[in-house]
């Protein structure tokens, strides 16, 4: 995989999904304090501003396209701005996602649309976006926010963890695809990093939790590396990847059960929406 860090002849063009809060902004400061044109994406378009902000104080110059991905037509109107603006984009740190919690004695075909609306469709429409641009200037990457809750089915975590699965599945096809056009992909799987998100879940279910600042430091690290699989942090990431997956299914059913009580999240705003809707 090519080891280009950004473009020789200006600042790298980069563009960050989900950049409200969270590694979304942390990532997007770190990208700015490098002198890097940063377009942010997100549904709040105050929290998007402040991002900005932080983006332009750090160094950067910041892009603000308030907007969904899970909106075809506004991911397509973002595309078209960055192109507008600079030209293209040379880096796509796909970021955006949602997640809640759902037991299966509690199955939502909702939930799980919801989920895999953003979290797999949302970095569908953007690498249909950028891909063409990147395969014609030949050179890109690619980089999307998986997780460690993809290796296998997390107990509580159907939708979040089949998402990821799905994530992981199909930048690995895109990978393979993309050789030889000098467009690298990269497949990051984090395990727990504060954030609004990290917030909601209970405290004793997130072992070796990581500050966001070290978060986007390790995403940031993996991706300047073009690592065809970034995953951290080691003590959590090193066991659920090679030996989790390995473990026989009546071992891990086992195991998850006794997980289980721990694996519930505070719902989110949407997830709230959904219940009140389903309620008798």
């Amino acid at each position: 995989m090519s080891q280009k860090r950004g473009r020789e002849d200006g600042p790298t063009r980069v563009v960050v999904t989900g950049a409200t809060s969270g590694l979304g902004r942390e990532l997007a400061r770190q990208l700015g304090a490098r002198g890097w044109r940063v377009a942010i994406t997100g549904r709040r378009a105050d929290a998007l501003q402040e991002t900005a902000r932080r983006v332009r104080e750090a160094g950067g110059e910041a892009l603000v396209l308030p907007g969904s991905v899970t909106d075809d037509e506004q991911v397509r109107g973002h595309a078209t701005a960055i192109r507008a603006a600079w030209g293209g984009v040379d880096w796509a740190i796909l970021n955006a996602g949602v997640g809640d919690s759902m037991n299966a004695k509690e199955f939502s075909a909702e939930a799980v649309r919801w989920t895999f609306d953003a979290n797999v469709f949302g970095v569908a429409r953007w690498l249909e976006a950028v891909l063409p641009g990147m395969i014609a200037q030949g050179s890109g990457v690619v980089a999307g926010i998986a997780s460690l809750a993809g290796f296998r089915g997390l107990p509580n975590s159907g939708p979040y963890s089949a998402s990821k699965a799905a994530l992981i599945t199909l930048l690995e096809s895109a990978r393979v695809d993309l050789r030889g056009t000098g467009v690298d992909v990269v497949t990051v799987c984090p395990g727990f990093v504060k954030s609004e998100m990290t917030d909601r879940n209970n405290p004793s279910s997130m072992p070796f939790l990581m500050e966001t600042e070290d978060g986007a430091a390790a995403i940031l690290q993996g991706i300047d590396a073009r690592r065809r699989v970034v995953h951290f942090p080691w003590q959590l990431s090193y066991p659920t990847k090679y030996l989790l997956t390995s473990l026989p299914d009546f071992a891990y059913d086992w195991l998850a059960a006794k997980l289980g009580p721990l694996r519930k999240k505070r719902p989110s705003a949407e997830g709230e929406q959904r219940r009140g809707k389903n309620a008798p």
